[in-house]
């Protein structure tokens, strides 16, 4: 059987320890200090970024915790994963709610909670795939940004001690809609700085996480069909347990204002094909490279069982969103990597006004409420929020590959 962490630690990420277990022996104390007692509200806690911060919360003993997801098959499995965990601690008060974070009875529990210490938000469309046409935007921008800022008017009602958001390195210099979402993000959180603690962090790929590519490859062997990877995308991954890490130092460590990133040099930078050959290797077959799809599939259909080759399609990448390479920050950003060994932190940037925030939100709000708009329509109002944004549209996306 394979052991996943096992796998990503020798074969991607590289590393036999996490790269934050000096940052979090380092500041133990402040993080018992703020954490050991306190109610915790985590959004999006079900998926693979959200339940790792609830794992590295958790050893710092919260008296409570409420989970929010609207997946409630993750929200099952998060719970039964963390009582059956040896040593897990797991509050008395844990309860968790399969709903929408903008819904009524969502706010009606938060009122009745009377708030919370610490509020982490991990509900997001984190993919690059989720840009498609005007609706898949709509839906994109409508959960990264507008009820991002409702979440926060209902928090600034009774504010929390550390509120944290999760962002992306697709967030600097943003060449897809997602990321010029999460720069947004940024702006709106940073907007409410002065009524509340507010902190973010860009990252890395997570290592075979919910929905990644990585995580398609274990599909793919369990159903017996071919693996399809890009040959010429360099990206930088942290391990599960590292994204979860992450999170925790910057929501808890960070001031207000700041976003955290992992120091990664270029030569971390992995490629999808590379993964995908480790892989396959780790699990006894070598890779058989296919000229196509067709003849991928066909392979894989008439392969017998006890094949040593595995059928695989790497191609150079040619949709709509994907940037050439990553970064964490950029000019004009003021950076500290000296305060953590495994963290930089931007500790100052250009951020828009609250009222410039809400103007823009108005605005997309508009485009949204006029039945004829388009994704151009949307583009263009993002460019000149984002002057930065360098949207390039190839008329091709990733449902359309294998």
């Amino acid at each position: 059987m394979l052991n996943l962490d096992k796998f990503i630690a020798e074969c991607v990420t590289e590393r036999p320890r996490s790269m934050f277990i000096d940052d979090i022996d380092a500041n133990r104390d402040v993080l018992s200090r703020e954490i050991c007692g306190k109610r915790v509200l985590v959004i999006g806690g079900a998926g693979s970024i959200g339940s790792s911060f609830i794992r590295a919360l958790l050893p710092f003993r919260p008296s409570k915790l409420v989970v929010v997801d609207l997946n409630e098959n993750g929200l099952a499995e998060l719970t039964r994963d963390l009582r059956s965990t040896e040593g897990m601690y797991v509050p008395g008060d844990f309860v968790t709610y399969t709903m929408d974070f903008d819904s009524k009875v969502f706010r009606r529990i938060f009122r009745e909670e009377g708030g919370f210490d610490i509020v982490a938000n991990f509900s997001a469309h984190k993919h690059v795939r989720s840009e498609k046409d005007r609706n898949s935007v709509q839906a994109l921008l409508e959960n990264n940004v507008v009820k991002a800022a409702g979440l926060l008017e209902l928090l600034a009602s009774r504010p929390p001690r550390h509120f944290f958001c999760v962002s992306t390195d697709k967030a600097a210099n943003p060449v897809n809609i997602m990321g010029a979402s999460k720069r947004i993000m940024e702006d709106l959180i940073m907007a409410y700085a002065d009524r509340f603690k507010v902190t973010t962090a860009r990252f890395a790929n997570v290592a075979f996480s919910n929905g990644s590519l990585p995580a398609g490859f274990v599909e793919r062997v369990m159903k017996r069909q071919p693996i399809a990877a890009p040959e010429d995308v360099l990206r930088y991954f942290v391990s599960p347990e590292e994204s979860g890490q992450i999170c925790l130092l910057a929501c808890v460590l960070g001031r207000n204002g700041e976003v955290f990133f992992p120091k990664l040099g270029e030569e971390k930078m992995m490629r999808f094909s590379t993964i995908a050959d480790r892989f396959l290797r780790c699990l006894g077959y070598e890779p058989r490279r296919c000229g196509s799809d067709e003849e991928a599939k066909r392979f894989a259909a008439t392969m017998p069982e006890d094949t040593r080759e595995w059928p695989v399609v790497y191609f150079r990448s040619d949709t709509t969103g994907e940037k050439d390479f990553e970064e964490f920050f950029v000019e004009g950003e003021s950076v500290d990597m000296a305060r953590f060994a495994a963290l930089g932190v931007i500790c100052e940037s250009c951020r828009r006004s609250a009222d410039e925030v809400r103007e823009f939100i108005g605005e997309l709000e508009g485009i949204f409420d006029n039945p004829g708009f388009t994704k151009e329509d949307i583009v263009k109002v993002l460019k000149e929020f984002l002057p930065n944004f360098e949207h390039e549209e190839k008329g091709k996306n990733l449902d359309q590959k294998m």
